[in-house]
């Protein structure tokens, strides 16, 4: 399929959105209303919908279409969007490729498929097939704790002379990777590179990152905003005020509990103290303890009031 897409145009934060869910589980459309509003107000750069944050191994296709179909509505093209379409099976992929494009998304991303040990042979050709008959630009995503493998520096350099490939997301945590994907960027200027962990923004665009796929975005918006923009200023006195403050999401938000699914509650308890989304999460995660709500509810208004002392 020749496909002749770039995603030079893409940067700055976008957020990886949760996805609002009823106790009923399924999905809360007038949340998912609340949210994608919520984030045009702070001034986000693009959304990135069913990713891990987004729960999107848990939900059922339904759900998955719905929140395409919504989101892709309400954006009405202000933002790119890109749509989650990571699965075992290259066929589901595709299909969900197809509602994208069909609903007005900009971009897919896909992880490794996350069952078998993949070598890096089978990363190479099962992305390759994928952007092949991928009908939107395709990103590739690094998430080794979630998948098993690494999608190594060669194998993106390697998948990134496609035409159909154009960029990735890296939510390694790892720095020496990162740069060996900054270097791959020099060589091919058209390609994306986007951070996953927010409290790696400010480094990670210094040294030429294209942004932050950043899960805090989605409850603080514009914070993220104004530190990408100081960021790609170099205005330190902004970011030595607004660096501490991220990290203390990580801690205190993030970390509150030892549960695998302390991230994602933190998020989802805090949208729900602003009011914006239930803090309902999917099965097979289960959400943390009473007490647990509580701390993290406490730390967010802590920092909402370190947030408005910035002016």
């Amino acid at each position: 399929m020749e496909i002749t897409h770039n995603a030079i145009n893409l940067k700055g934060i976008i957020p990886p959105t949760v996805t609002p869910l009823l106790s009923s589980g399924e999905l809360d459309k007038k949340a998912t209303e609340r949210l994608t509003k919520h984030l045009l107000d702070g001034g986000v750069h693009g959304f990135f919908i069913l990713g891990t944050t987004g729960e999107i191994s848990s939900l059922k296709p339904s759900i998955k279409k719905e929140l395409i179909s919504l989101t892709c509505r309400i954006v009405d093209r202000a933002v790119p969007i890109i749509v989650g379409i990571t699965h075992t099976a290259l066929d589901s992929s595709l299909k969900f490729a197809k509602v994208a494009k069909d609903n007005g998304a900009d971009y897919v991303v896909a992880a490794p498929p996350f069952f078998f040990p993949l070598d890096q042979q089978d990363i190479t050709a099962y992305y390759t097939r994928l952007a092949d008959l991928s009908p939107l630009p395709l990103f590739l995503y690094n998430f080794p704790a979630m998948t098993k493998c690494s999608i190594e520096p060669d194998t993106v350099a390697e998948l990134s002379k496609h035409n159909n490939i154009v960029g990735i997301k890296d939510s390694s945590g790892n720095g020496v990777y990162f740069q060996k994907l900054l270097s791959v960027k020099r060589s091919n200027p058209e390609f994306s590179v986007f951070v996953g962990p927010e409290e790696l923004l400010v480094q990670s665009v210094y040294s030429g990152a294209d942004g932050a796929v950043a899960g805090g975005a989605n409850i603080f918006p514009s914070l993220y905003v104004k530190l990408y923009e100081a960021a790609m200023a170099g205005d330190q006195e902004t970011i030595n005020r607004i660096q501490p403050i991220i990290m203390e999401i990580s801690q205190k938000i993030y970390g509150n509990s030892s549960k695998s699914s302390s991230y994602l509650c933190g998020i989802k308890e805090s949208l729900y103290f602003l009011g914006i989304c239930e803090s309902n999460i999917c099965l097979p995660l289960v959400t943390v303890d009473a007490e647990t709500k509580e701390r993290i509810r406490n730390n967010l208004e802590k920092i909402i009031f370190k947030i408005k002392s910035l002016g």
